[in-house]
């Protein structure tokens, strides 16, 4: 294939301080939240940017980038509509993973657990905190789910907006929030000669056990 480009002979280099395990906290949340802080500060645009990684019953994965929208001892949690492709796997199968990349930092984030529903009240309350031309969308679209043409798309925004001009947009009964429960993390340093560092986290019986993973 001649016009493929040639990507096997990319190189690029980690040149990061290690990561040591007396580096480590005991609570991987407390963890998680000193490497968010510095992802904030470094790249705020993209520190909250995640891969969510589904599977549906058949054992056939998914993944697609969503944003971070809280995230505390309860779990991480993010917004979309249940309709969607990951809302229907996960209906399926409620079990998932995250994963943050923040490049500059040479630092990514994996975090595996189980996946619940956050209450009704919890998605409207984000809903209404939106732009305005977000909530429309969201409410006019069935996400995932085929369209003859964005001009389809364009009409029902229109009409909705016309349909609560002035008024509060009510937040669909099919769109709100998830909450992944970890029972695992991992927290990977790149280092040079891609010998990485690696620390996984696993709740065993209610406490945090930690391991250092080779590369």
């Amino acid at each position: 294939m001649t016009d493929t480009p040639e990507i096997s002979a990319l190189r690029r280099e980690y040149v990061a301080a290690g990561l040591h395990r007396h580096d480590m906290l005991a609570d991987p949340l407390d963890q998680f939240r000193g490497w968010m802080h510095s992802a904030l500060e470094a790249h705020p645009d993209d520190a909250t940017s995640m891969t969510l990684a589904t599977a549906d019953a058949d054992g056939w994965p998914s993944a697609r980038i969503v944003l971070l929208k809280r995230f505390d001892s309860e779990g991480f949690c993010w917004f979309t509509d249940f309709r969607s492709e990951k809302g229907v796997q996960l209906e399926q199968n409620p079990k998932a993973e995250l994963m943050f990349y923040w490049r500059g930092l040479e630092r990514q984030v994996r975090v595996r657990g189980r996946v619940e529903r956050l209450p009704y009240n919890d998605g409207e309350t984000y809903f209404h905190q939106r732009p305005r031309g977000s909530q429309l969308s969201a409410a006019a679209s069935t996400q995932s789910h085929a369209v003859d043409h964005r001009a389809t798309l364009e009409q029902r925004v229109s009409e909705l907006d016309q349909a609560y001009a002035g008024e509060v947009i009510p937040c669909p009964e099919t769109w709100g929030g998830y909450c992944l429960i970890p029972h695992q993390y991992e927290f990977w340093q790149g280092r040079e000669n891609r010998l990485h560092d690696r620390f996984r986290y696993t709740l065993v019986d209610g406490i945090w056990q930690l391991e250092r993973l080779q590369p």
